[in-house]
């Protein structure tokens, strides 16, 4: 019974510890006052430059194929998103996610277009 519990209470500290864990890595997308783990004043600048210029192929080479963002904006999309990140700076975060949501891109919540592949689907 001992060893029972021993393996319970073990879980129960690993579950606890993932889900202390979990929203602090992701906190940073989306939300333009929380800097990201690969986060240097260089970059910043760069891409603040690339929405403001509505710069597609900068921000693409900036981005180097990281993350789903890389498959959702595309060239024909990509002033909409310098929106969304302008609004977003700002403060205006309800009008920065309607226009992500009209993206497809998640809000952390498991809205957007996208999600839940790999759910029985073929990619």
């Amino acid at each position: 019974m001992n060893k029972k519990m021993f393996v319970l209470s073990l879980a129960g500290v690993a579950v606890t510890a993932l889900a202390i864990a979990a929203p602090s890595a992701l906190a940073y997308k989306g939300d333009p006052s929380v800097q990201g783990p690969n986060y240097t004043a260089e970059r910043h600048e760069a891409m603040t430059k690339t929405f403001a210029n509505k710069d597609y192929s900068a921000w693409k080479n900036l981005m180097a194929g990281k993350g789903r963002v890389t498959q959702v904006v595309t060239q024909e999309n990509f002033a909409k998103f310098s929106e969304a990140h302008n609004l977003a700076a700002a403060g205006k975060m309800t009008e920065a996610n309607a226009i992500r949501t009209e993206l497809g891109l998640g809000l952390q919540n498991g809205s957007g277009r996208g999600q839940g592949m790999g759910m029985g689907r073929n990619r």
